[in-house]
């Protein structure tokens, strides 16, 4: 039996078939996606169908992917986790800018929190680690916020193997985001890494960014289990490794709850191996 449960540090269960924000605002992730109310019935469909994991950035939007949670989800749910990122600063929809001086992490984390309308945030990831700021520097701003009470758990996004042991030296890492799908693998010493330190991996891009939705991706594997290729695709990650926490988004109700029925698929050692 597959288990659809994490514990996020070692002490923050969570069900690893969360949601993510990003489909909520506009192309490029930037600006609003249609009607707010739309969005925010899909927030709270999404805690009502059981999610207690929700992904988000600063940098959606800017800005408006947060704020929709606090609107849709205040007061929140004692076991929901909100999970959000700051370093990477947006000056258009096509424009991301790495920036991971400690004093703009800080005062990213602290936007962040009033945006949420939270004391502390659950999970707080480094976006991108900044190639011209040391590590040890942007981790230790970070470190500093959770001894604040201003964060509970760091984590990490599009990093190596390499990096995460090198990050593990520094500090406690609870969480990394890459890409990762049934079709990209790329990150595989990352995951195997993970698993070793129990570390959740979210990855970003579980369905290929639509590519694993199409009719003809796995259609057949699919049918036989009465299930459309998207969720054979987010089955698959939950049926790869415990740690793995897809956050798949989307800005539609009927493709959300198409999303975590996915839970409910069940997959043969078979099916992996063809699969794989």
């Amino acid at each position: 039996m597959v288990s659809q449960r994490f514990t996020l540090g070692g002490e923050l269960p969570v069900r690893r078939l969360g949601y993510g924000t990003a489909q909520l605002t506009g192309p490029g992730y930037w600006g609003p996606r249609g009607d707010a109310r739309d969005a925010v019935a899909v927030l709270r469909r999404a805690v009502e169908r059981g999610v207690t994991l929700i992904d988000t950035a600063d940098n959606y939007g800017p800005s408006v992917a947060e704020e929709l949670i606090a609107e849709a989800l205040r007061p929140y749910p004692r076991d929901l986790l909100i999970a959000t990122k700051g370093g990477v600063v947006r000056t258009g929809d096509s424009a991301w800018h790495v920036s991971g001086r400690p004093e703009t992490l800080r005062a990213m984390c602290e936007a962040s929190l009033r945006r949420l309308r939270l004391d502390t945030i659950g999970l707080y990831q480094l976006h991108r680690l900044d190639p011209r700021v040391p590590m040890a520097e942007q981790l230790g701003a970070l470190d500093e916020l959770r001894a604040e009470g201003k964060i509970r758990h760091i984590g990490l996004d599009t990093v190596t193997a390499e990096q995460l042991e090198a990050a593990l030296a520094l500090t406690d890492i609870a969480a990394v985001q890459n890409r990762y799908n049934l079709l990209d693998r790329a990150s595989e010493p990352l995951l195997e890494l993970c698993e070793a330190r129990g570390i959740a991996f979210l990855p970003w891009f579980p369905l290929g960014n639509g590519s694993l939705t199409a009719a003809t991706a796995r259609a057949e594997t699919a049918a036989e289990h009465g299930a459309t290729p998207g969720q054979l695709a987010l089955a698959w990650l939950l049926h790869r490794s415990p740690v793995l926490c897809p956050t798949p988004g989307t800005g539609s109700l009927v493709h959300l709850e198409e999303n975590l029925d996915a839970a409910a698929v069940r997959l043969t050692a078979e099916d992996m191996r063809a699969l794989g």
